[in-house]
């Protein structure tokens, strides 16, 4: 009787191991399970993470890009800062509406070729051109409206004054005279050549309508003023006689100044 309580109490103690066995089984695999998932998430956790900081890298790369534009290029000659001119070496200005011809005109007169100018000038544009065994110093200023508040700052380094326009483009006249009259009431002796430029296009007003629409009569009596028609033509071809004959003008009342 005895053995058969001792076996019976061995298969039962043998059960609870297997329980407990089966119990911790399942409290392994659980953990298990438990701990895949944790990992899993501290896997999604970082590669979340990474794409934050990579996000913040490409940011910072795109607001540099921003606050560092690329330079526009441009055939024309052109220098962002402001120019000195000292007082022994003063300078012709060319003034006028961006797109007026300037550049052109400046570029032909040096050449004694006709020569085009792709773009209007973005700041500052010295030019020296050599006039009867001498050397004349231009300065152009562009013409668009961030460099238009330069213009006045120069007119005191200025021996003379060329203002170009635009004959063709007759919206834009109104502009121009404005401008015109404030640079010549700011220096109500500085010599003035007006160009009346492109007058090779249909649309061209003579030189005595740019004398009226410009009202160049009211600039002042005591001022030396000259109003010339110009156009460039074909590149390469010789400068016209109007633009000989402005460019020997030019010359004389420089040196005359001086």
């Amino acid at each position: 009787m005895e053995n058969v309580k001792k076996g019976k109490a061995k298969e039962v103690a043998k059960e609870k191991i297997k329980v407990k066995g089966k119990e911790e089984r399942k409290k392994e695999v659980s953990k298990g399970k438990e701990k895949g998932k944790e990992e899993k998430w501290l896997r999604k956790d970082n590669e979340q993470e990474k794409e934050k900081e990579q996000g913040k890298e490409t940011a910072a790369k795109n607001e540099q890009f921003k606050e560092k534009p690329e330079v526009e290029k441009s055939d024309s000659t052109k220098t962002e800062t402001p120019l000195e001119s000292s007082d022994k070496s003063k300078q012709i200005l060319v003034l006028g509406l961006d797109g007026a011809g300037k550049t052109s005109i400046l570029d032909s007169l040096a050449l004694n070729k006709v020569q085009h100018s792709k773009a209007p000038t973005q700041g500052f544009n010295p030019v020296c051109i050599d006039i009867e065994d001498n050397q004349m110093e231009f300065l152009e200023i562009g013409g668009s409206e961030p460099f238009r508040s330069y213009w006045e700052m120069y007119l005191s380094k200025g021996l003379l004054l060329i203002f170009v326009v635009d004959s063709a483009d007759h919206n834009r006249l109104p502009e121009a005279k404005k401008f015109l009259h404030q640079l010549t009431e700011a220096n109500p002796i500085l010599p003035l050549v007006v160009f009346a430029h492109k007058q090779d296009l249909e649309a061209a007003y003579h030189i005595t309508d740019i004398h009226e629409a410009l009202a160049l009569s009211e600039v002042g009596n005591d001022r030396k003023l000259f109003l010339f028609g110009t156009q460039v033509t074909k590149n390469g071809s010789e400068i016209p006689s109007t633009m000989q004959d402005a460019k020997d003008l030019i010359a004389h009342l420089a040196a005359n100044v001086q």
